[in-house]
């Protein structure tokens, strides 16, 4: 049996389980979204935006899924306790792709902000979620995120109205745990989670996202975040991936910008198994700006792969994108990243540029920085670089007295640093600069009082 036919398999004989256990928006997408799935099936190597990773294979084992929504018994508020001193964030938690409402945080959103179940605010007003839910993420487009819509049940919905500005972080915990708990690690489990976001004219808002695992079971997640950001509106939004070597993780991320809004998203890989994240943003407003940074730390046999398309449809739009990997071991890496400039988008500014440092002879990265423009009147460059530690540099340090692992290590976080200073959520800055370094050291610590992965 290929990767494809398990998955259109289960649809066919549990469709109408899926649907009642989830609400009639997302129903509504269902069945188109398989017949697109069934056309598509998983992208090959032989798809351009898909040609680093082996995308069916991941696919192939037998995950099980809770398509019955069965409670999982554990409060990660008395179980978590993240140490980001001074963050001062609103702090929710998403179980696999559940939003977890039995206990929320006492600080209280300005009136009219949702943070919320995405099929629970479906159901209480699908006029509001029907607008924007499955608008941006085309499943006619790509296989994986035709999967998501035929089996996503649930996710986390985030609306901020017009003109609110939500000084506070939200901060989102996806935590992933096997409902047969850590006497089963050996069964692999598999989380379709869907996030909408929504942030209306003149609307600002800080989200930041943390992935971890709660057991030591093999995770696949597959997740499809749509933001759509109005006229004027800010998104500050960061996601920093912290699970463990058995973890899959397949992201497709689609943003939408309308004129003068901004978008600052940072995504950073401290730990993992094997990553794939794709992230989609269109400019469709003028005078429009957005910032993507990302870094990679990885080593042993970890697979990290970033795709990013910017689509310039718009005139007068900036964007700056900046992606830098640290690989060990026998870790592989993998960057492409396309900055479209369709035909009109005049006085567009651009630049990306991707850096990448191996740490091992048998470390491999893949680097495609790429620029199509239709437009005359731009400013537009785009740079990769792969290299290994500076030797002169080492040598320097260690005519000093400085240890030959601890001079590596320097270097390393020099290196790494650039894209974690441009964070503008300054307490996340700081403490990423001490989880980069524990991270370089193999020393990466769990969040003190946190009991879940224990």
């Amino acid at each position: 049996m290929n990767s494809e036919q398990q998955y259109i398999d289960l649809y066919r004989q549990s469709a109408e389980l899926i649907k009642e256990y989830s609400t009639g928006v997302m129903n509504d997408l269902r069945d188109d979204a398989f017949s697109d799935f069934q056309r598509l099936g998983f992208p090959t190597k032989k798809v351009e935006r898909y040609k680093y990773t082996d995308v069916p294979s991941l696919f192939e084992p037998d995950y099980g899924l809770n398509l019955k929504r069965l409670d999982i018994p554990v409060n990660p508020y008395e179980a978590f306790r993240c140490d980001v001193p001074n963050l001062s964030t609103s702090l929710y938690f998403v179980l696999n792709d559940s939003f977890y409402d039995k206990t929320l945080p006492k600080s209280h959103l300005p009136e009219g902000v949702i943070v919320d179940s995405l099929s629970k605010v479906a159901a209480e007003q699908p006029d509001l979620v029907a607008k924007y839910y499955g608008k941006i993420a085309k499943t006619a487009e790509d296989g994986i995120t035709a999967l998501n819509t035929m089996l996503a049940q649930d996710g986390l919905f985030v609306y901020v109205p017009r003109g609110v500005k939500v000084e506070r972080a939200i901060q989102i915990i996806n935590m992933l745990k096997s409902p047969l708990g850590s006497q089963n690690p050996d069964v692999n489990f598999m989380t379709n989670r869907r996030v909408l976001i929504v942030v209306e004219e003149n609307a600002e808002v800080k989200l930041l996202f943390c992935d971890h695992t709660a057991d030591d079971s093999k995770f696949l997640t597959t997740q499809v975040v749509e933001a759509s950001v109005a006229e004027g509106a800010r998104l500050e939004f960061y996601c920093l991936e912290e699970t463990h070597s058995k973890n899959v993780r397949v992201s497709n991320v689609y943003i939408d910008q309308q004129a003068n809004s901004s978008v600052n998203h940072n995504v950073i890989t401290l730990h993992n198994g094997i990553t794939r994240n794709r992230t989609d943003l269109v400019f469709n407003g003028e005078g429009a700006e957005c910032s993507l940074c990302g870094c990679v730390i990885a080593d042993k046999n970890q697979h990290v792969d970033n795709n990013t398309v910017i689509d310039h449809r718009a005139p007068h739009c900036t964007s700056n994108e900046l992606y830098k990997y640290v690989l060990d071991d026998n870790a592989v890496g993998a960057f492409a990243g396309l900055i479209l400039v369709e035909q009109g988008a005049q006085k567009t500014v651009s630049q990306e540029t991707n850096q990448n440092l191996c740490a091992s002879k048998t470390a491999r990265m893949y680097s495609q920085p790429m620029l199509e423009i239709y437009a005359d009147d731009v400013k537009c460059a785009h740079g990769s670089t792969v290299g290994q530690l500076n030797d002169a540099a080492l040598f320097y340090m260690r005519q000093r007295g400085i240890p030959l692992s601890e001079a590596k290590l320097l270097l390393q976080l020099a290196f790494i640093n650039e894209v974690v200073d441009k964070m503008q959520l300054l307490p996340l800055r700081d403490r990423l600069h001490h989880l980069v370094e524990q991270r370089f050291r193999g020393e990466l610590s769990k969040c003190s009082g946190c009991t879940l992965c224990r």
